[in-house]
């Protein structure tokens, strides 16, 4: 068996996406063609009025299928603050996120990917962000949904209160998405390490590589000896974030270093 699997966050390709260069519908396609990977992560900002037309979503998964490429998750923005102080704010946010659990499950992907954002300090905002994950992961358990929080900015970029956070749900289908960048103030080695015990998907952040293809910013062998330590062996997806190298090839330097770890691992 690999010690991991690589698939391709829709990240990565955001400025061909935003400069319509190239289409949401033809993600699937572009990941095997260009890049060799079978696997994918949708980023809902690219089809976001299509949540819920049947049509559109069955057309995406006919693309995949086609191409034998497996969907993985969808990354969920803009739906409102889980864990927002006003009640009614914070249930219309949680209602907001249930047709993304349904076009995942639709979809065939494993997990939506959601935001912890809340507008209180550390511990009153950890019990607010957790009631918000624990309802929406109660209407995701039945459709077999993962509900995941990856760490992304305020509170859920400090290790320490996302693993907290996520344990209070209570809920087996709620668990993390440690991203390799996103912790700004907090160690990233020991954010990955906070949260790898909890996660049912990994991001492998890029931003920059030097002459030997190895991470500028992040020592990709450490963090992932992190990941496989923690009995990890899902999808790792590659989110290339970078601006000196163009969308393809910063995929495709990710992609390279991955294979690298992955074979001496």
């Amino acid at each position: 068996m690999e010690p991991f699997k690589i698939s391709l966050a829709q990240w990565s390709l955001h400025k061909p996406l935003f400069s319509k260069e190239i289409d949401n519908l033809d993600f699937a396609k572009i990941a095997k063609e260009r890049f060799g990977i079978e696997a994918v992560e949708y980023v809902n900002q690219f089809f976001k009025d299509k949540a819920k037309d049947e049509k559109y979503l069955a057309e995406m998964k006919k693309r995949t299928t086609d191409n034998g490429v497996t969907n993985v998750l969808i990354m969920v923005d803009g739906e409102g603050g889980l864990g927002n102080s006003d009640a009614a704010k914070r249930t219309a946010a949680v209602e907001n996120h249930y047709k993304w659990v349904d076009a995942a499950k639709f979809l065939g992907c494993h997990s939506i990917r959601v935001n912890a954002e809340t507008d209180k300090p550390y511990e009153e905002g950890s019990k607010l962000a957790a009631d918000g994950l624990r309802r929406l992961s109660e209407y995701a358990k039945p459709l077999g949904i993962n509900v995941i929080v990856e760490n992304h900015g305020g509170l859920s970029s400090n290790g320490k209160w996302l693993a907290e956070t996520i344990r209070a749900t209570g809920m087996e289908n709620c668990g993390t998405l440690p991203d390799f960048g996103n912790f700004y103030e907090y160690d990233r080695y020991q954010g990955v390490t906070d949260l790898m015990p909890l996660a049912k998907a990994v991001s492998a952040k890029s931003y920059d590589f030097d002459d030997q293809g190895n991470e500028s910013k992040i020592d990709f062998a450490k963090m992932m000896k992190i990941v496989l330590e923690a009995g990890y062996h899902g999808w790792v997806g590659i989110e290339y974030e970078g601006s000196k190298l163009s969308p393809d090839d910063g995929i495709k330097a990710t992609k390279a270093l991955l294979e690298k770890i992955r074979a001496a691992s």
